[in-house]
């Protein structure tokens, strides 16, 4: 048996998806700018499968959603855009972040700070939620943005974007969501939020990989991040990626349709999962359930670091992660983990289980089996595990 659960990775792309996307690879293949038939058979598809997204996240007409390669690329370019805008014209000098944000994120703010940028990097609760009455104390008259992730995607943890949209509301300060890890897991609507600007990726709900989007509010628009062959009503440069954008608008619509299975079936496979889990002596999990996404578990096993358990899950054909796909080369303590304050032989420890709606009963009954006697073969070899004060309350 192949069991997949590292969707928060990315995620299968769904059969009718791809039947979507199928004719625009060799039979619709026509450039949108151009001015002939092959070119007119991709604006009808086009136009619909941005309705499909503007409905999936509640946007209004007059706003506008940019088609990006991917969220990295809309983070940077929101962060990057209130730099020149804002930051470097000396009208205000500081955003507001959270310390557990996307690598994209992250390092973008380092980046800028390196050219006279202050940044806050807000901690986050025992729980690893960002708290939303910590923005409001940091947000001074000279903060141009704050951007709070939706949804970690180490944890799953859910933040109280809709508060936080308000505080910044009512400070007159700009507010961008990271929202990769919201998209198809739970309701997403940008008016209730007071979203300014807003990112995905389309391959994390079930589409295609390579394509992204920037929700941005009317009135909010950022100047271009790329120059030339201007398209997306100037926002953007490049060809635009008609079978992506066709493949995102059809997993959108399958995403928002399939929310209620997510949020009840997935829900019930993670939760058996994790019970199965914590009946493992000196096993940890990160935030309550009732806060997380339904898809996924955050787990340390005292004693075991996360590379072995990955090893033993792999050689059983299971796939997790012991963290961010996009720094998988980094062996290091889990992030999340050290911003809890967990104890350093726990901030090696974690796992990542993220379950999609493809994932089955019989995939998570194999996948205890394997975790359970990858738990009992590695403590027996553990030397840290043996000195270890066995069942004792642990600092998570």
């Amino acid at each position: 048996m192949r069991v997949y659960l590292d969707n928060n990775a990315t995620t299968i792309v769904d059969p009718h998806v791809f039947e979507e996307m199928e004719p625009f690879f060799v039979k619709k293949y026509g450039n949108p700018n151009s001015l002939h038939q092959f070119a007119s058979d991709t604006h009808k598809p086009l136009k619909e499968a941005m309705q499909k997204i503007y409905a999936g996240i509640n946007a209004k007409s007059e706003d506008s959603v940019v088609i990006t390669s991917c969220a990295t690329e809309s983070n940077n370019w929101v962060l990057k855009s209130i730099y020149f805008e804002y930051i470097l014209t000396g009208r205000k000098n500081h955003i507001i972040i959270s310390e557990v944000e996307h690598p994209s994120i992250i390092a973008t703010a380092k980046f800028l700070e390196s050219k006279g940028c202050k940044v806050t990097y807000l901690p986050i609760n025992s729980e690893g939620i960002v708290e939303a009455h910590t923005v409001r104390d940091f947000i001074t008259d000279k903060t141009a943005l704050v951007s709070i992730m939706w949804v970690n995607n180490e944890t799953g943890a859910i933040f109280p974007i809709e508060e936080i949209g308000q505080i910044c509301a009512a400070k007159g300060v700009l507010f961008h969501t990271d929202a990769v890890q919201a998209i198809g897991k739970l309701p997403v609507n940008v008016q209730k939020a007071n979203i300014d600007y807003l990112t995905m990726s389309a391959h994390k709900f079930h589409g295609p990989k390579g394509v992204g989007a920037l929700y941005m509010k009317k009135g909010k628009e950022l100047n271009p991040l790329l120059h030339g062959g201007s398209q997306m009503n100037g926002f953007r440069s490049g060809t635009l990626n008609v079978a992506g954008i066709v493949g995102m608008g059809k997993a959108m619509e399958q995403a928002i349709d399939a929310l209620d299975f997510e949020m009840s079936e997935v829900r019930e496979l993670r939760d058996r999962l994790e019970d199965a889990l914590l009946e493992i002596p000196d096993t940890f999990v990160v935030t309550p359930r009732a806060k997380r996404s339904a898809n996924t578990i955050l787990v340390s096993f005292r004693g075991i670091e996360g590379e072995a358990m990955l090893w033993d899950l792999n050689r059983a054909n299971i796939a997790a992660s012991t963290g961010s796909a996009c720094a998988s080369e980094d062996l290091e303590s889990n992030p999340v983990m050290e911003a809890i304050g967990a104890e350093a032989d726990l901030a090696h420890t974690a796992i990542r289980f993220s379950l999609s709606r493809y994932t089955t009963g019989e995939e998570i009954d194999y996948t205890i089996e394997v975790v359970k006697n990858a738990v009992n073969r590695l403590r027996a070899i553990s030397s840290s595990y043996a000195y270890a004060p066995q069942g004792h309350e642990s600092k998570l």
